[in-house]
């Protein structure tokens, strides 16, 4: 029986976040300082900013000068905390979904994808004019991978780049690019070789090169005016613009979408985290025949259900980390993660809906904000189809 005198988890936000064994405080201080960011910089502005779907560039800046773009990047080319383990992404992307901030989050957490890449297989000269820009918040860059064609299936691209005597000519197409519409390099997947992952490449293209258009994506709404598509007719790229080896780049595509995944399963737990505290909340306050919603028995069960779900999804997000830090890619079970929690965020969106009912369509919550992403971070870093064949590949299936 327990302890009448034993204190009682909070069921809010972050009590709902199970404790890691692996987290430190070092972890607890990265997060009071992205949540300090957040809470100063954002939340007062969210509602304008959703409303038009961008925010100013100035945030990109200010976000540099508190010490966020950097974080894990040398401290030569202005960044921090080099070594940083994989916990400060995730942490990023959870205080930034605390607030329900989806519509900054994507944009300016754009540079842990796109420029690792320049750094690690870039020039010198690359350093100075791409990287000690990006990370000081004054330049943006892009990472174009999908496109119409060919979705997740990054060994299906089709934009070429042809070489010349003194350039690359790509032409081709790519969409739903996170950022495009503001960034000023696009590290971009095009095919200089056969068919397949071997002759895929990556270039780094100035956004404003003749021949670049972009334009927003129509259709169905994301908050976030800057994703777009991108169009390539006869763009000129320097020589010097290849990163990495020609024909190599699919093995740094696959790493870039581990990170992408990373940031997307903590994006998506965090969430059903909000959705669920504000199920609970709603719970204890609604009156229904009588008595509050949550003395219900089914209401409880159901509760219970989310929170287990929840915790769940934690123990093997902390399962991935630890292995990562060891030296292993887990590419299969980051794959399998994602699944797991993009499917717990729609039973916890879909449930506090029921739960909150009309309530949920007021404005008051958030949930249904919620409910409406549910479908977007299941399909962006891969759908679960295209997952589960990674997965079987990586596991010799």
């Amino acid at each position: 029986m327990k302890n009448s005198a034993e204190k009682l988890p909070e069921l809010d936000f972050d009590g709902l976040r199970p404790p890691s064994p692996f987290m430190t405080d070092d972890h607890a201080r990265w997060r009071r300082q992205v949540r300090t960011f957040v809470d100063r910089e954002i939340v007062p502005n969210l509602v304008a900013w959703e409303a038009t779907g961008t925010f100013p560039d100035s945030l990109f800046e200010s976000a540099a000068r508190t010490g966020l773009l950097g974080m894990g990047f040398a401290e030569s080319i202005g960044g921090s905390n080099e070594n940083a383990d994989p916990y400060y992404r995730i942490i990023f992307s959870e205080e930034f979904h605390r607030a329900g901030s989806g519509v900054v989050f994507a944009d300016l957490a754009t540079h842990w994808i796109g420029l690792p890449p320049v750094v690690q297989m870039g020039s010198v000269e690359l350093l100075d004019a791409v990287a000690r820009p990006v990370l000081a918040g004054r330049r943006k860059i892009g990472f174009a991978v999908t496109e119409p064609s060919g979705g997740s299936d990054a060994g299906a691209l089709q934009t070429r780049a042809e070489r010349r005597a003194d350039h690359w000519l790509v032409n081709g197409s790519k969409t739903l690019i996170s950022g495009a519409l503001r960034a000023d390099f696009l590290l971009t997947a095009v095919r200089t070789g056969g068919p397949g992952a071997g002759g895929i490449s990556l270039l780094l293209i100035d956004a404003d090169s003749p021949g670049v258009s972009r334009a927003m994506v129509p259709g169905l709404a994301w908050y976030n005016a800057s994703m777009g598509s991108i169009e390539f007719r006869d763009v000129r790229v320097p020589l010097d613009r290849l990163i990495g080896l020609e024909n190599k780049g699919f093995a740094g595509l696959a790493r870039q979408f581990n990170i992408e995944r990373l940031s997307g399963i903590a994006a998506t737990l965090a969430m059903s985290r909000l959705a669920v505290a504000e199920a609970i909340a709603w719970a204890r306050e609604r009156q229904t025949f009588g008595k509050r919603l949550i003395d219900h028995q089914a209401v409880r069960h159901k509760l219970v259900d989310l929170v287990r779900r929840v915790r769940s999804a934690y123990a093997y997000l902390d399962q991935c980390v630890w292995r990562i830090q060891g030296g292993d890619a887990a590419a299969a079970d980051i794959a399998m993660l994602k699944i797991t929690a993009t499917r717990t965020l729609e039973r916890c969106a879909r449930d506090a809906m029921h739960l909150l009912a009309g309530h949920a369509y007021t404005g008051a919550s958030r949930i249904e904000r919620i409910y409406r992403e549910a479908r977007i971070v299941a399909i962006g870093g891969g759908t679960e189809e295209f997952l589960a064949d990674l997965t079987g590949r990586q596991l010799g299936f």
